[in-house]
């Protein structure tokens, strides 16, 4: 068989994903807090986008109002807004804009005469930190010192020791026995209980320090721990030959001890969730604001704009253009993320109405095919837009995802959200008799008798456990 070369040509069709295509997507699944930094970055980066800091005289048409057009006008509004050089955030919702333009004009208290800002901040103490400075204050010699420091590095975040003596010794070059000795006293720092290897150990160090000599606390916490756990108190009330009141005695003092002393010192930094949209109801609607306080207003920069007019053909020229696209197509982007934000929104109050009227307990089934359909986008599309966007309610602050949850079937043939379920369950549950609680097959059997749903009992430990509740169980308390 001979091999040649041949040259032929072929039509085919196939999705290429521009740079702002890709921009336009990635801006869409970006939280809020995250889309304040790559706008920030952006008025860095490109010397043709700036921010304006003076009010358009003739604001463009409100995303409400623009829904409501007719689509042959919304075309050409979007025709005119790409040849506008501005974007002027402040006018997407109107009247009940967010509260970005009342952020210029608010009032700061100044700072003390004298004091940095950055002087006036403190840095967390690590667990680390916080025992390398007891280890300086205390008693010990330079070798046992170095054995402390090497027993301090093994710990993890919740305190617990991660080394056993004989790699400390080896690490050290000291015996496992003067390992021992020098954890025992690190054991002793504050938090008491720290550098333990189990919670065990950890529970014995902390009742030690607190001077209990009790023969039968210490045996619950050396030999019963898992007997506790599984509130197995007649058997133990039996084996000690004591009452459930002297038990429930021996649990206040375990429960009152820590058994993950370095939990406290975790460098972990809480994570704070800023809306991207509000809904409020006003008369008998829900108004939905969009959150854009801290967004800057966008415009390309007058001064280069000049240059690019002025500039002929070469390099400079080519550079200026590019920028001034990538500037435009930003602006844009950001208005259809906006504006996608907003539609889908009022898409998902309409569908759950009865949840911003009522609460958890009346949110429907929905998918996001739903949306979809409703407002005419892709289901790709509500998806990006709905990650990471959390919308403050009149029932607390919920992500979007949220409200995409499956159904679950009734007797009289309609169906109800999962999400409801779950509270009907956290709401049985929680008004239970601390020392009879209810079993997940009577809670399925009161879902089906007093409310017609139709719900398995592994269905219902599968909620439950979601929910982070035990089981019933380990929810009795002691007699």
């Amino acid at each position: 068989m001979a091999l040649e070369l041949r040259q032929q040509l072929k039509l085919s069709q196939q999705l290429v994903m521009t740079p702002q295509l890709q921009q336009a997507i990635k801006l869409l699944q970006l939280s809020r807090l995250e889309l304040v930094e790559t706008v920030q970055q952006e008025l860095l980066e490109n010397p043709l986008l700036e921010e304006s800091l003076i009010e358009d005289e003739h604001p463009e048409p409100t995303i409400a109002e623009e829904l409501k057009a007719p689509e042959s006008n919304r075309e050409e509004a979007e025709m005119q807004r790409e040849l506008q050089k501005t974007a002027e955030w402040d006018d997407y919702i109107g009247d009940f804009a967010s509260t970005s333009r009342q952020a210029t004009t608010r009032e700061y208290e100044a700072p003390e005469d004298g004091v940095s800002f950055e002087a006036r901040l403190s840095g967390r103490t690590s667990l680390e930190g916080h025992l390398s400075w007891q280890i300086s204050l205390s008693a010990l010699n330079e070798q046992e010192r170095h054995i402390a420091e090497t027993i301090v590095g093994n710990l993890n975040s919740t305190g617990y020791l991660q080394a056993s003596a004989e790699e400390l010794a080896q690490d050290t070059g000291a015996s496992p026995e003067e390992v021992e000795r020098v954890l025992k006293v690190v054991q002793h720092f504050d938090p008491v209980g720290v550098a333990s290897r189990t919670p065990r150990e950890c529970l014995r160090v902390q009742l030690d320090f607190l001077g209990y000599e009790d023969p039968i606390l210490l045996s619950l916490v050396d030999e019963h721990l898992e007997d506790l756990e599984k509130k197995r108190y007649k058997a133990l009330a039996k084996k000690f030959k004591i009452t459930f009141e002297d038990i429930r005695e021996y649990l206040d003092i375990i429960v009152s001890l820590d058994p993950m002393p370095g939990a406290s010192f975790s460098s972990a930094d809480p994570v704070y969730v800023s809306p991207d949209a509000y809904v409020y109801k006003y008369g008998e609607d829900f108004v939905i604001v969009l959150n854009e306080d801290g967004l800057p207003k966008l415009q390309l920069s007058p001064y280069y704009m000049e240059d690019v007019s002025r500039c002929g053909q070469g390099k400079d020229k080519d550079y200026l253009q590019d920028k001034m696209r990538s500037a435009m197509w930003l602006m844009k982007s950001l208005y259809q993320r906006q504006r996608t934000l907003f539609k889908v929104l009022e898409s998902i109050v309409k569908f759950q109405r009865e949840f911003f009227e009522h609460g958890v307990s009346k949110l429907r089934p929905l998918i996001l095919k739903d949306v979809a359909e409703d407002i005419g986008m892709h289901e790709s599309t509500v998806s990006r837009i709905t990650t990471s966007k959390y919308v403050a309610t009149p029932h607390g602050i919920y992500e979007l995802k949220f409200f995409f949850n499956s159904a679950l079937g009734l007797d009289d043939g309609t169906s109800v959200g999962s999400e409801s379920v779950k509270a009907l369950i956290k709401q049985l549950i929680g008004a239970e008799d601390p020392k009879k609680p209810i079993s997940d097959e009577q809670i399925a059997d009161i879902l089906k008798e007093k409310l017609q749903v139709n719900i398995a009992r592994r269905t219902v430990a599968k909620y439950r456990m979601a929910m982070g509740i035990e089981s019933s169980s380990k929810r009795k308390a002691v007699l």
